[in-house]
């Protein structure tokens, strides 16, 4: 009988330390996803700034050599990430694909220009140095029109401002929301230890040899549920960066290593802290307030 109950405690309080560790685990790991994405939304607002094109069309009296000199300096100048030149064929064939018919036959000629494909660097991506930008290349003589859409680069900056502000409410309330969890998660834990706890005091254990056990416990547990939640954010690291490599998270890896160090190290102060709080509200309870 007494090796039954003694098999029932274990399993017991097995289950109480893996439900702590999980609990910090699942905690930690999406307060990590979120840490990953206030990290990485500058990235974010710049990769999708760098998808803005400027189209620069040519006359067709513009020579050869004026539209290599034009995509050379182009592609040379400080704003610019890339510049393709893109002849009035090849637009003409994109075109058709696009539409499913052949329009040139149809119409008899082709009415397109040839063309140079400007992509700009995401710190230019502004719609007043955009205009000095299309303003300074409408300059040349054998320049016909400087396009772009200047609606959807206000709302993608505007839109960036946003979510950048959200994402910093967003992290301050989940962590708050972080804390709370584990916490209570510990406090349950040490709940059920209150009467051993109190009949340790009573015996004449200090307040420090008591809360000893339970820290060092909780801090390891803390640990545990750190490194699993390191785990799965390494796998999501690893999957993004598989399927969307211009983001370029894994180049970042003094950002990563700092990510997990916070993650790692956050898990072990807020159960150290939990711990530290919970053993002292039941240190100082009366005997007769434990039943309550």
């Amino acid at each position: 009988m007494s090796q039954y109950i003694e098999r029932y405690q274990r399993r017991k309080l097995i289950s109480s330390y893996f439900s702590v560790a999980l609990s910090i685990a699942l905690v930690l790991f999406l307060l990590g996803v979120l840490g990953l994405l206030v990290l990485n939304t500058k990235k974010l607002a710049d990769h999708f700034k760098e998808q803005i094109t400027i189209s620069v069309f040519l006359k067709d009296s513009a020579k050869p050599v004026e539209i290599d000199q034009l995509q050379k300096s182009l592609a040379l100048a400080e704003y610019t990430k890339s510049a393709e030149y893109i002849s009035k064929e090849d637009a003409a064939e994109q075109y058709s694909e696009d539409i499913g018919e052949n329009f040139v036959e149809f119409l008899g000629y082709n009415p397109l220009k040839n063309s140079i494909d400007v992509n700009l660097k995401a710190d230019f991506v502004s719609p007043e140095q955009i205009d000095e930008i299309a303003a300074e290349i409408s300059e040349k003589a054998y320049v016909d029109e400087v396009s772009y859409d200047k609606p959807l680069i206000s709302l993608l900056n505007n839109n960036a401002r946003k979510i950048s502000l959200w994402i910093l409410v967003a992290s301050a309330v989940f962590t708050l929301i972080a804390v709370l969890l584990i916490n209570s998660s510990i406090r349950l834990s040490i709940y059920s230890k209150r009467f051993i706890i109190k009949t340790m005091q009573m015996v004449g254990a200090t307040k420090t040899f008591i809360r000893r056990p339970f820290i060092w416990t909780n801090i390891k547990l803390g640990m545990a549920g750190a490194l699993v939640a390191l785990i799965g954010l390494g796998v999501l690291v690893y999957y993004i960066d598989k399927n969307f490599p211009e983001l370029n998270l894994l180049q970042d890896y003094i950002v990563l290593i700092l990510l997990f160090v916070g993650v790692f190290g956050l898990g072990v102060i807020i159960s150290w802290a939990s711990t530290h709080f919970a053993t002292q509200r039941f240190l100082n309870l009366r005997t007769d307030d434990l039943y309550y």
